[in-house]
């Protein structure tokens, strides 16, 4: 299967970087700093008309796990069509019960409105919160989802390297693998060659200050320490040297 880093953005300005870095694909969030939301239809739209990416859109209505309320998913369910009726290449999203498993109801109905539209099906890193990882990802290509983002269900993609491989050479030839979270220039490579795992998404963090993030006794403060006055972004420097870390045979990539 061909390589592929995909870039975690959360931004207009982040899927520029990326693409600039020359990402082929991203998934385009809003709200990172709450484990990524579904982002803006102004977003999307602008992103698909600036640049070549192949766009995998959030749809998660808030913070904290997966299990939803009805009121959760009716909002899931009218954000995914609007995002795959207005140039989402693929859907990112994630249903579970309250033990864990997989609410497989609800991920049908997610996956009629993006297979009905031709989309990618992409199941996020509501994985790792699933009590057996075997038995989700069988039920997952049965269900008939295109993609799986999991770190191994350990908190760095790096440190469950043994499940990811496990993984991969059980259903990697039936569903997609992408191993995400704490992925970077620095362990992309040697976690693809420990795993086998051809495809990696990352952050590609990097910090701008927003001076006006703190004021008199008023602090609106995402960061500690040096990066109090800061927001995270992406770097196209650091998705260009991830590439290159990936792709070493390859030059030239990048919008400019």
């Amino acid at each position: 299967m061909e390589k592929m880093v995909e870039i975690c953005c959360g931004s207009y300005y982040d899927a520029k970087q990326a693409a600039i870095g020359g990402a082929g694909r991203i998934e385009l969030n809003s709200g990172l700093t709450l484990g990524g939301l579904t982002p803006t239809l102004a977003t999307l739209k602008l992103v698909k008309e600036s640049f070549p990416l192949k766009v995998i859109a959030m749809v998660r209505p808030r913070g904290a796990g997966f299990c939803y309320c009805e009121e959760d998913f009716q909002v899931m369910k009218a954000e995914c069509r609007t995002l795959v009726e207005h140039g989402a290449d693929g859907i990112a999203f994630g249903c579970l019960r309250e033990d864990g498993s997989l609410d497989e109801e609800r991920i049908k109905s997610m996956l009629e409105i993006i297979r009905g539209g031709g989309k990618e099906a992409v199941f996020h890193r509501a994985f790792d919160c699933t009590p057996d990882p075997f038995k989700a990802m069988e039920r997952l290509i049965a269900l008939g989802v295109t993609r799986v983002l999991t770190s191994g269900l350990q908190p760095r993609a790096i440190d469950g390297w043994e499940l990811l491989k496990d993984l991969q050479e059980c259903y990697g030839s039936e569903i997609e693998i992408l191993a995400g979270s704490g992925v970077n220039v620095s362990n992309a490579r040697k976690l693809m060659e420990l795993t086998g795992v051809t495809q990696v998404h990352s952050s590609c963090k990097d910090w701008k200050t927003d001076p006006t993030t703190v004021g008199g006794k008023v602090s609106y403060s995402i960061a500690s320490g040096e990066h109090e006055l800061c927001y995270d972004v992406v770097s196209a420097e650091l998705v260009k040297q991830l590439l290159d870390s990936v792709f070493p045979e390859k030059e030239g990539f990048g919008l400019c």
